[in-house]
């Protein structure tokens, strides 16, 4: 039996899943957390990387591997190959003002024809002017700029500082892949290439010298340890539509820690207003994405608050009509980054003694999260990307109620495929397919499906509150 891996370095944890290469049965799995924060020691991620490979097992059977990891993260290197300060994660919204200044410099038309992005806090460019303002001492030791599976990648092939690595710090083995390249903002998707110019203007430096990592196609690999292979790995949302097997027409729901709504199409996408982020995919396509920040916490902290468990909070959302009475949950909790506003807080409108009960308010908070996510897919939907079925994913997609309450939302079909790690199933995908030279034709298990079920009112309702 030959055997392959795909890892998800995430924002909470680290998973490893080992899979067949010929039926994509999953032999075995581990999995290790991460520290809270939105700023990481890229050693902690190392550490769990470690730990989670030895929950599974070990690698010492598998003949390939893949990396999928959070989108976006900064990991500063210096000559040495040492982590120059914490990794600033997607989620650290410090760098908002320096998105906006960037945005202002360059202009939002001309970074979205360039990158197919316009900077927002999450971007890697945001961060690393945040960091050459706020810590110019630091930005001036940069000699390399990688992503965070990036740089795991290369420290599982051998590569880090001296004495911390077999292979020492040869910043020049540093490798990604177009998916994760492309929400760093100064990468060209379309043409393939770094945009060092946009790059320069971030880090308020000429950055011809600073090493980033070389960009692999989807099939490429590099030698990793003990003979096995490794390949480019990917960003995370584009390693889960490969682990779904999404396709033309496929729209992909994430409700996680964020919530993503993403495309897979041929075409690429440049949204000057900075809604959609036109990524890459990991198959050579193209995968335009809208995010949010708030999503499945949203349910844990109104289940919590209602004191129930997450099933009780089904049966009370669905104990609701459509709409929920006029109560109207506005879920910016922890600000938002689409619509971009990272300084706003959540609201509950609608308030009236008749709407005011338990079960409006879990169907308010499910409706609150969902119809954020449709706003994005009406944004992408006006790219001329087209809309066949929705894939719904993420630790909330298993609730009765999100599942069913998705179809009288986005007003399409819903497929809730069967819980799995599907960034490191995907990852997992790629490793299979570099080892064979094409992409593995696996079964997707579903868990259930739902028909169009459309409520305008859900959708008017949330729509009248937008500012």
């Amino acid at each position: 039996m030959t055997l392959v891996a795909g890892v998800d370095s995430s924002t909470q944890s680290c998973k490893v899943v080992i899979r067949d290469l010929t039926s994509g049965a999953v032999i075995r799995s581990g999995r290790a957390g991460h520290p809270d924060g939105t700023e990481i020691d890229p050693a902690a991620w190392w550490d769990a990387l470690q730990s989670a490979i030895a929950d599974a097992g070990g690698l010492d059977d598998v003949a390939a591997l893949g990396v999928g990891g959070q989108q976006h993260g900064l990991v500063a290197l210096d000559a040495d190959g040492r982590v120059i300060r914490p990794a600033l994660l997607w989620n650290d919204t410090r760098s908002a003002d320096a998105a906006a200044a960037l945005t202002a410099e360059i202009g939002a038309s001309e970074y979205a024809r360039r990158t197919g992005v316009v900077p927002v806090a999450s971007f890697t460019a945001s961060k690393v002017r945040w960091v050459a303002d706020a810590e110019p001492e630091n930005a001036a030791r940069i000699a390399a700029i990688a992503l965070p599976h990036d740089w795991l990648t290369w420290r599982l092939r051998g590569y880090g500082p001296d004495g911390e690595s077999a292979l020492g710090p040869v910043l020049d083995e540093l490798v990604t892949d177009r998916s994760d390249a492309s929400g760093t903002a100064y990468f060209d998707s379309a043409r393939g290439e770094y945009d060092r110019e946009l790059l320069s203007v971030a880090l308020r430096r000429d950055a011809a010298d600073i090493v980033l990592p070389r960009v692999l196609g989807p099939a490429e690999h590099v030698p990793g340890p003990n003979g096995m292979i490794v390949t480019a790995g990917a960003g995370d949302n584009a390693a889960a539509a490969l682990g779904m097997g999404a396709g033309s027409g496929d729209i992909g729901v994430s409700i996680g820690t964020s919530g993503t709504v993403f495309a897979v199409t041929d075409v690429a996408v440049a949204d000057p207003s900075g809604a959609v982020a036109g990524f890459a995919d990991a198959a050579g396509g193209f995968l335009p994405l809208v995010a949010t920040l708030n999503a499945a916490r949203v349910l844990d902290a109104t289940a919590s608050l209602l004191g129930v468990d997450h099933d009780e909070f089904s049966r009370l959302a669905l104990a609701a009509e459509p709409g929920a009475g006029g109560l109207v949950l506005q879920p910016w909790f922890e600000g938002e980054r689409t619509p971009n506003l990272p300084d706003a807080t959540a609201t509950l409108f609608g308030m009236t003694l008749a709407a005011t009960s338990r079960e409006n308010l879990a169907r308010a908070a499910i409706e609150g999260v969902l119809c954020g996510l449709a706003e994005g897919l009406d944004r992408i939907r006006s790219h001329g990307v087209s809309v066949e079925r929705v894939l719904l994913v993420g630790g909330a997609a298993q609730n009765d109620a999100v599942a069913r309450i998705a179809a009288q939302v986005f007003g399409t079909q819903v497929v809730v495929p069967a819980p799995g790690e599907y960034v490191a199933l995907g990852a997992a995908v790629q490793a299979a397919w570099g080892l064979r030279g094409t992409t593995p034709d696996w079964p997707m298990e579903i868990t259930s499906s739902f028909e169009s079920d459309a409520h305008p009112i859900i959708r008017e309702q949330y729509a009248a509150r937008l500012p």
